[in-house]
């Protein structure tokens, strides 16, 4: 069932789960995939708890605890998610160190409600890193405007980062520009530099779903040859930037330093499109140094039925030119698309983490103790 999977890591690509809950961390079954599925690390984002939470009783336990205790919402969701956070980097902890800290991470988001607030936005990321107190944690900054200047003070701190959200060449180009700058600031400042790890999540699916939409509108026989084309080729050009600019001299001078290069990461890999093949954001984006985070139906699917045939990204970037350039063409614009993506990305975790108040106020409200 893992050939695929071991084949896919073979050729340089890191799995990563997309999910996380208690259930997953208690059960075993972290442990499992771990062990057979070549999982090494693990992201999480506030939809993930938000299920996780409201599903089942898995946290009824703390949850009484923190009502008894009289938290407040806000509080009672970062004891919960730092708890399973911290449970699941303990489980990785081998993975962490077999690979001299490059796998074995699992990442938690900044609160989104701070996506346009620089300042608040390192200060919630120290936080995190403090109350997690693992050194294979990464902490998700969203590649907003203003987060750009948080990436680059929190990776001068030394805490690692997974960037989020992103989904345009331009901004992913800043967030790497924000990445080493980070590391310059960093080695200014005396720390090690091998001990600083980061990724950017590079969006996949959801250009497809947005551009496939606006293609459908149009509904001519040009328009449609051009579906399911701008996700990969998006993706593709990334690796592109990223080659590009882990080869120049500002890069050459910080690898010296022993300093990490930081890794594409392939998010939002799940095929929302039936019409596609389940595994394709998976078959189509392997490429040495990259990292795949997959929901659990896409990691099976691949384990199933998974075609890895070796890097299907390197040298593919004037076909991907021409396929954003097919796009462009039947007047679909892709800064808007992308900029509409971002928007919409922050929105639904904005959303997420208010659903995830709502149902942890719920069940302390539920499990608080009767007053005597």
């Amino acid at each position: 069932m893992t050939d695929a999977l071991k084949r896919l890591s073979d050729e340089g690509v890191a799995i990563w789960l997309d999910d996380l809950s208690r259930k997953r961390i208690t059960s075993g079954n972290l442990a499992e995939l771990i062990d057979q599925s070549h999982v090494v690390g693990v992201t999480t984002n506030p939809s993930i708890f938000q299920k996780a939470i409201s599903e089942g009783d898995g946290y009824d336990t703390q949850l009484t605890d923190l009502a008894a205790r009289k938290v407040t919402v806000e509080e009672a969701i970062r004891m919960i998610t730092t708890a399973d956070v911290r449970d699941a980097a303990d489980i990785l902890r081998p993975v962490f160190d077999a690979t001299d800290g490059q796998d074995g991470r699992v990442s938690i988001e900044v609160d989104p409600r701070l996506a346009h607030n620089t300042r608040a936005t390192v200060a919630e990321a120290k936080q995190l890193a403090w109350l997690v107190d693992r050194p294979n944690t990464l902490i998700k900054i969203p590649a907003t405007k203003a987060g750009l200047p948080a990436i680059t003070e929190t990776i001068g701190l030394g805490i690692s980062v997974n960037v989020t959200l992103i989904f345009s060449l331009e901004r992913y180009r800043e967030v790497m520009d924000a990445y080493l700058s980070g590391l310059e600031k960093a080695k200014e400042r005396g720390l090690d530099l091998s001990k600083i790890h980061s990724v950017a999540s590079f969006f996949v699916s959801r250009v497809d779903t947005e551009i496939d939409k606006r293609i459908d509108a149009l509904g001519t026989d040009e328009a449609k040859a051009a579906r399911g084309k701008a996700g990969l080729a998006n993706a593709r050009l990334a690796y592109e930037a990223y080659e590009e600019v882990f080869s120049s001299d500002r890069w050459n001078a910080l690898d010296k330093a022993h300093a990490n290069k930081q890794r594409p990461l392939w998010a939002s890999t799940g095929v929302k499109d039936k019409a596609y093949k389940d595994t394709l954001y998976v078959d189509d984006l392997v490429a040495p140094n990259t990292v795949n985070t997959m929901p659990e139906a896409t990691l099976e699917a691949a384990a199933d039925h998974g075609r890895i045939t070796g890097d299907t990204v390197t040298g593919t970037y004037e076909q991907a030119r021409a396929e954003l350039d097919a796009v462009e063409k039947l007047g679909i614009s892709y800064d808007e698309v992308v900029q509409l993506l971002e928007d919409e990305g922050v929105e639904k975790f904005e959303s997420a983490w208010n659903d995830l108040l709502k149902s942890t106020e719920a069940e302390l409200k539920r499990l608080a103790p009767s007053e005597a």
